[in-house]
């Protein structure tokens, strides 16, 4: 029986992390939740869902690194695949049991939730900002991998657990799908993307730091998929798509 992890980062998420971990737990029963040093009472929520594994950092160390925190607990336990959900109520925990069904049919690696493959009835609309950069980081990862992706930032994802353990994670921030991005392809892990409805419940969610300017966020994003590309130099030579499903095989050049 294929054993199925649901994995949270959570940061400061008192308003929404009770009610999102008790629709969570009526489609999965292992739960973890990354608390990456949250000050708000988060933790005191938390400690009353003793169902759920709880890892939390001492400090904040960003969104990158508590999904790689979670990862590292799915590889120790043994789990075969882990779904990832952000925890401020815009992922919809009842689209798990459509992540599982695809992951079980065992011809690929990644299920990528998707805000943009397909028009869902009561989508929200995207700050400007962020459906711009998304929009322009998504085709630049397009062009650059020779992938068809839609939404190259959502989190609501499957991985197999076995897959990661080929890729070298490394980036602590927001910008870490670009860097598993790049290293998905170079290691030839097959992916297709699954809709899930955009939900935007608070527009002006904040970032942090820098990252709330616009154009600072994007070069930080182009800084991080440029030196992946450069570290990992290679060439799309072949894209394969079935039903879906693809995979771009990659060759060094050295």
């Amino acid at each position: 029986m294929m054993r199925v992890l649901a994995a949270i980062p959570v940061y400061n998420e008192r308003r929404y992390v009770s009610g999102v971990l008790s629709r969570v737990l009526r489609f999965l029963d292992d739960v973890l939740v990354v608390d990456d040093g949250s000050t708000d009472g988060t933790d005191g929520i938390l400690a009353t869902f003793p169902r759920v594994n709880v890892i939390r950092h001492s400090t904040n160390r960003g969104y990158g690194q508590s999904l790689m925190t979670a990862l590292e607990f799915a590889q120790r336990r043994g789990y075969d695949w882990i779904i990832t959900l952000d925890c401020d109520d815009q992922h919809e925990p009842a689209r798990i049991p459509a992540f599982v069904e695809r992951a079980e049919r065992d011809d690929l690696d990644v299920v990528s939730g998707s805000r943009y493959l397909l028009r869902m009835a009561g989508n929200a609309a995207a700050p400007a900002d962020r459906r711009r950069i998304n929009s322009a980081i998504t085709g630049m990862l397009n062009h650059a991998l020779g992938l068809s992706l839609t939404d190259a930032f959502c989190g609501f994802k499957a991985y197999r657990v076995a897959a990661l353990g080929r890729l070298s994670l490394s980036v602590a921030g927001y910008a870490f799908p670009l860097q598993f991005w790049v290293q998905a392809v170079y290691h030839g892990l097959r992916v297709c993307e699954l809709p899930v409805r955009l939900i935007y419940n608070d527009p002006a969610r904040h970032f942090g730091g820098e990252l709330d300017d616009p154009a600072s966020r994007l070069m930080h994003y182009l800084e991080v998929l440029n030196g992946e590309l450069a570290r990992l130099p290679c060439r799309v030579v072949r894209q394969t798509a079935s039903h879906g499903v693809w995979s771009a095989k990659r060759q060094a050049v050295w």
